[in-house]
């Protein structure tokens, strides 16, 4: 428990300096923001900074926040500072400088973002990076969503024999499908908020019930075995599993969205169009990526609670997939204990933390975030690809010709990762590993623009998360088995060459953007 509360100070209290900080080092002003300057009704609105702020947590929070760190607190209690100080440093700076100076610049979108601070070749990689994340987020936000809804909503197995779940998966793919064809996002857009706070309030109802359920999370200077300490079920050796799972990468790629988060870039880029002052950049960019990693720590706290109670007492107990290596979570079910997915542990902390009614009602934000996110994810990735390739989208046949082979990658994710045993976890890491890489492009623009604005002495603010996450991605897919299958000792060797190569990129980058800068 203390663990947890210290983990919360870092990230409020250090939230609120490094804010500060942050906000020094940008240096905003008085000067007349794209909201003003190319008001059009559109795109370019002025907005309050509550409702930008709102928006852009929205844009932010999916089930990212929620289904990491359900599988990343199986490290232990070390996730409780992991997360706040990875948060502070690295994705609320990402998020606050990525917006900020797509604000100054007038506006700027991610692609001519990554353009105008590196070069042809970088963005190149960038559109093919961005076109990965978001046909995984596609998948993904088919999957997590449909299995909620299934195991919580509806009671259904959410097995991948039951037709149920696929009935569910194809409702969900339909309402994309169509989504990507045709205009119709904003009939949704109309209670998107709505579900947006229920996400917050569900997170808060958890953060409480910590304290008024008496629930046990275990310390950093406890006993990490925790099998049997507070039920005869319960419990879990969290030490034998940080040992084996290699916690450097595989923490940091399984818990992206409340640590960093390369996505976020391409929201805080869509409201530097909105805002009516850079002074109100550190509430509307920094402070929600804290709210973030706040909901990130109330969910990583919840599934170590119910872990610890055992199912028995209304949480799940683990037990050791066939593979020797997983672990699977077991709840009861109809009176039987059952395996159940990652997904349906979020029904359990809901149903222990708020009840059954309130419960349900927070399963339900959860549901819907997560399909509001992903219609958007999935039209952005098809215009992408025909802005890169210059293919014609003037029609809702030419729309609909370049969605299918689309659609059709997403089905095939889709099937592997509900069949494969350990497909889910498989997925969500690939998910989160290409979010990470996309991170690396901002964060060496940021460093590139700090160069270019005489605030070279502020560069290793970028660069300490800059060369941790490339590290990490490198590594992760330089041993992963769908990477090259290296093993851990020749992919953390390749890692560090390659952070070495990226660091030695920007320092020529921004040196040789300078001086044309100067020039």
């Amino acid at each position: 428990m203390i663990t947890f509360i210290i983990g919360l100070v870092i990230l409020l209290g250090g939230g609120a300096l490094y804010g500060s900080f942050c906000e020094r080092v940008f240096g905003p002003d008085d000067r007349e923001t794209p909201a003003y300057a190319k008001q059009d009704g559109v795109d370019y609105v002025p907005m309050k900074t509550w409702r930008n702020s709102l928006i852009n947590l929205l844009n932010i929070a999916g089930t990212g926040p929620i289904m990491g760190p359900i599988q990343g607190i199986l490290f232990g209690p070390i996730a409780f500072l992991a997360i706040p100080i990875g948060n502070v440093i690295g994705g609320s700076m990402h998020d606050y400088f990525s917006g900020m100076i797509c604000t100054r610049d007038g506006g700027t979108q991610m692609p001519d973002f990554i353009k105008n601070y590196t070069n042809k070749v970088v963005f190149i990689l960038y559109d093919i990076f961005i076109c990965i994340l978001l046909l995984l987020v596609g998948a993904v936000f088919i999957y997590t969503p449909g299995d909620i809804a299934a195991t919580q909503l509806f009671g259904f197995s959410g097995a991948p024999t039951a037709v149920s779940t696929w009935v569910i998966y194809g409702v969900i793919f339909v309402y994309y499908l169509i989504a990507t064809v045709l205009p119709i996002d904003k009939l949704i857009g109309r209670v998107y908020p709505i579900f947006g706070i229920i996400l917050v309030v569900s997170a808060v109802g958890i953060f409480l019930a910590v304290f008024t359920h008496g629930w046990h999370l275990t310390n950093l200077w406890d006993s990490w075995n925790t099998v049997g300490m507070y039920a005869a079920d319960g419990g879990f050796d969290y030490g034998a599993y940080f040992g084996p799972h290699h916690f450097i990468p595989v923490f940091f790629v399984t818990v992206a969205c409340g640590i960093l988060s390369g996505f976020h870039s391409t929201q805080t880029a869509l409201v530097s169009r909105t805002i009516e002052s850079e002074k109100n950049g550190k509430m509307t960019f920094y402070n929600m990526m804290i709210v973030e990693g706040f909901i990130a720590m109330c969910w990583a706290a919840g599934t170590m609670a119910v872990i610890n109670m055992g199912a028995e007492a209304g949480g799940v107990t683990m037990q050791l997939a066939d593979d020797g290596v997983s672990w699977k979570f077991l709840t009861y079910v109809a009176g039987t204990l059952q395996p159940v997915s990652a997904t349906s542990v979020v029904g359990v902390i809901c149903r222990n933390a708020l009840g059954s009614i309130a419960g349900k009602i927070a399963i339900v934000g959860v549901v819907i975030l997560p399909i509001t996110s992903g219609d958007t994810a999935l039209r952005a990735l098809r215009l992408t690809i025909s802005d890169s390739l210059h293919i014609k989208q003037d029609s809702n046949g030419k729309r609909l010709g370049l969605a299918a082979p689309l659609f059709a990658l997403v089905i095939v994710i889709l099937v592997w990762a509900k069949f494969d045993a350990n497909g889910f976890n498989t997925l969500w890491r690939y998910f989160a590993w290409s979010n990470q890489m996309i991170s690396l492009f901002a964060l060496a623009c940021i460093a590139i623009w700090m160069m270019m604005n005489k605030k070279t002495k502020f560069v290793w603010m970028p660069l300490i998360p800059a060369a941790f996450y490339a590290f990490v991605t490198c590594s992760f897919i330089m041993q992963a088995k769908i990477g090259f299958n290296l093993p851990w000792a020749g992919a953390y060797t390749v890692a560090a060459i390659f952070t070495a190569v990226y660091l030695v990129f920007i320092f020529l980058g921004g040196k040789k953007k300078a001086a044309a800068k100067q020039g």
